[in-house]
Parts: structure tokens; C-alpha cells; sequence
């Protein structure tokens, strides 16, 4: 499997869509990323998992999924080696993925963007006279 392989499954998601985040494409749903080409170089595409779904993707398939280095990993960030993965493999882990921010989504009842939050103005405090 190839990027392009990995962007039109999670484009054919419901709700889904590409954007950009720090110059790499992603992939959200409801505003929120639920999968990444950030290390498309590498040879990866990067899934946002709970810490169970990553062990349950790497004890089946090691020479597919490992944990992206680092604290990213440690929380469930998993790599999904593209050349590795067919078709199905590729569809289910970017399935789960899209799942677990969609039940995130839900759970938080906000749809707003990580970009809108930033542009929010934080309220200041008057002092009292």
C-alpha cells in the first residue's frame, strides 16, 4: 500500500476530510485528527489509538504497527507501515482510529476545530475597586 492508498480510505470515511498540520497532511473528523502522513517519508502512515487498540495492532502484526517514538507513542500514537499493510489491514486500523475520535467527539458534545481554539480570546479578569 502507498499514501495515496492510505488518504483515499480515510477520505472515504464518513465525515471525513484532509487538512494540514505542521506542513503534513491529516486526516479529521468533527475537526479532530484521527490519522496522519507525518512520516510518509519514513515510510509510515500514523493512526491516533488508545494505548489497548496499539498492543492489541502490535502483538497481531509487528511488522506492520510499532508505537511512534518517544511520549507520542507511549500514548497510543501508532505507526502503520504502508508498504507492510494490505488493503483490509489498512481499513480496519484507519476504521478504528476514525472510531475512537468520532465516540471522543461525542463524549466531549464539541465539534469545534483545534484552530478555532486558538483563535479564542481568553477572558481577563477586572480588578474588583
Amino acid at each position: 500500500m502507498k499514501a495515496n492508498d492510505f488518504r483515499r480510505i480515510a477520505l472515504s470515511l464518513e465525515g471525513a476530510e484532509e487538512s494540514s498540520h505542521m506542513g503534513a497532511a491529516d486526516f479529521r473528523v468533527g475537526g479532530r485528527i484521527f490519522a496522519t502522513l507525518a512520516s510518509e517519508k519514513q515510510g509510515y502512515g500514523n493512526l491516533m489509538l488508545t494505548v489497548e487498540q496499539q498492543k492489541a495492532f502490535v502483538d497481531e502484526l509487528p511488522e506492520v504497527f510499532l508505537p511512534i517514538a518517544g511520549g507520542w507513542g507511549r500514548m497510543g500514537m501508532t505507526h502503520i507501515q504502508l508498504a507492510a499493510a494490505n488493503e483490509d489491514v489498512m481499513a480496519g486500523a484507519l476504521q478504528t482510529a476514525w472510531k475512537l475520535r468520532v465516540e471522543k467527539n461525542a463524549k466531549s458534545g464539541k465539534k469545534t476545530s483545534l484552530k478555532a481554539k486558538k483563535m479564542r480570546v481568553p477572558k481577563t479578569r477586572r480588578k474588583k475597586r
